[in-house]
Parts: C-alpha cells; structure tokens; sequence
C-alpha cells in the first residue's frame, strides 16, 4: 500500500503548489505522475493551453516548475519529493487522454471523438460547439447535443488521412 499511496500523496501536494504558477504562464496543469524507474523516479507534469502547446510553452513551464521543485520553502514542494532522485518530464496532455473537462472539448473543435455514453451507448462524432454543460457531435451530418452528465469516457480518434477542411486547393 505504502508506495502507490505515498507517490499519490506527493503527486498531489506537487499539483497543489504548481497550479498558481502555471496559470500565471497561462498554462492548464493537466496531470501530476510520480512512477518509480530503477532507483530514480520520472516525475511527468501535463500541461495544455488554448491554441496549442509550444515549445517555448514547455521550456518555460519547465524552468518555473524546476524553480518550485528545487525551492524548500514553506510549501514544502522539495521535502515532498524526498531524498530520492527523479527525472523531470513537461508533456502536453496527449491524444490518448480522455476528454474530461469543457476545456478539453474546446481545445479539441474540429477532431473526430469516441465517446461512451451512461448506459453503454457509443457515438463517433466531430466536435463542434461546446460551453460549459456539453458539447454538439457531427454524428453523420446530423448534429447531437451531448451533456458532459451523460458522457462516461470520451477518447479523441486518430485520422491519417484527415485532409484538413480549412486548407484552399492549390491549383
């Protein structure tokens, strides 16, 4: 029990201290990971914002959480990692993550989604508007309205092939 719930523990104490300072960065924290990796941690943070992540969006949230890390103050962010050694990782969210907040629907306008309904009904969509209660699917050129209530997993979905609609003919 001792190690998963002490790394949970210190996961979230982590993800306490670092929200402030990342929406000052006008960042979205998205996930604290502690795992263990031989005799050092990976500690992963996700972060995401609006218009995408850049990679000048990661190297400052890097130094600005490097910053925290290294700083034993009251926060007591150091004393939560301990001793041990860890390896830092800034990631964005992922398209493999599932959509849980209307942040998430947002950012993701346009791309196809799976999504598990309460009572195990599936529908396969395009995003299109969404607020803070739901979102609307292009289900077939039929739009449906979904409340985030009814939504039990929603899981973007990866196209290839997707010839992007707001590209103009080149010829």
């Amino acid at each position: 029990m001792g190690t998963h719930s002490a790394q949970g523990a210190t996961a979230e104490r982590i993800e306490h201290v670092l929200v402030a300072p990342l929406a000052e960065l006008g960042l979205d924290l998205e996930a604290v990971e502690l795992t263990p990796a031989g005799k050092r941690r990976v500690l992963r943070i996700a972060v995401d914002t609006d218009g995408g992540l850049t990679l000048d969006d990661v190297a400052a949230a890097t130094k600005v959480i490097d910053r925290i890390l290294e700083d034993d103050g009251p926060d007591g962010a150091a004393r939560a990692l301990g001793e041990l050694p860890y390896t830092l990782e800034v990631t964005s969210r992922g398209v493999d993550r599932p959509l849980t907040l209307p942040r998430h629907w947002r950012r993701n306008a346009g791309r196809l989604v799976k999504v598990t309904l309460t009572g195990d009904d599936t529908v396969t969509g395009r995003i299109g508007a969404s607020d803070d209660d739901g979102v609307v699917l292009d289900v077939a050129g039929v739009e449906r309205r979904l409340a985030y209530g009814d939504v039990v997993r929603a899981l973007v979905q990866i196209e290839f092939n997707r010839k992007d609609t707001s590209d103009k003919d080149a010829d």
